[in-house]
């Protein structure tokens, strides 16, 4: 049986560059599945701190616990990363994941054709992934991350610069993840984007943590200055 990642406790997790603190102190625990969105201006510390939850980057004091462990190799394995501009294999969009279904031992050919009518790539099967559009290559990654049907799905700004469509495509399979189960840690710019699948909403800003509260209550009454600045559209610095 296959043990869970939850819960996340976070624990005075600092991180430094030179003499620049860029996480500070930030201690959270994340307690329930569903999907939690990571927000603040830019420079907040939210790639970064996706990062160290991966296990991408070492803090310099502090500590990340998965379901009272330490992180580790299989607590990497049960977690995928989508980045915004993500690396694919320069060949098919069928061959892209054919890769995943031999590095992994796991699916079948019934599978991928699953994955890729979930996210709406099966008429371009054939196609070279270099190819393809901004919003098809992130819905290809996506494809490929659940493919490995991890138990935790993180994604970095995944659907900036995308056109509406493809959003809504993406957003629709990451609502059917979180339904199947999968915890979904995002980090996006777009507010609206938060509101729509936020079930909970950390707010960073000069790599400290300002707020982590149901997104309901983030939306309505922020807490923190900075969370009700950042809202209103005003500029942090």
């Amino acid at each position: 049986m296959t043990r869970t990642l939850l819960p996340i406790t976070i624990d005075k997790l600092t991180l430094k560059a030179g003499q620049k603190t860029l996480l500070n102190n930030i201690s959270l625990n994340i307690t329930s599945s569903g999907i939690l969105v990571i927000m603040g201006p830019n420079g907040a510390g939210k790639s970064l701190l996706m990062r160290c939850l991966h296990g991408l980057s070492q803090p310099d004091s502090g500590r990340i616990l998965f379901a009272s462990d330490e992180i580790n190799q299989t607590h990497r394995k049960s977690q995928a990363l989508i980045f915004q501009k993500p690396a694919l294999l320069k060949r098919s969009v069928r061959q892209n994941l054919e890769f995943v279904r031999t590095l992994h031992r796991t699916d079948n050919v019934a599978s991928i054709e699953l994955a890729l009518k979930n996210v709406g790539l099966s008429k371009l099967a054939s196609q070279p992934a270099n190819q393809l559009s901004g919003g098809e290559r992130q819905r290809l990654a996506l494809a490929r991350a659940l493919m490995m049907r991890p138990q935790m799905l993180f994604l970095d700004e995944a659907c900036a610069n995308l056109d509406p469509a493809s959003v809504s495509n993406i957003e629709e399979v990451l609502r059917q993840a979180c339904k199947d189960g999968q915890k979904i840690i995002l980090i996006t710019h777009d507010i609206a984007q938060a509101k729509r699948l936020a079930d909970e909403v950390v707010f960073l800003h000069r790599g400290a943590l300002c707020e982590h509260t149901p997104a309901r209550v983030f939306f309505q009454s922020p807490k923190s200055k900075a969370a009700r600045a950042y809202l209103d559209g005003q500029i942090l610095v």
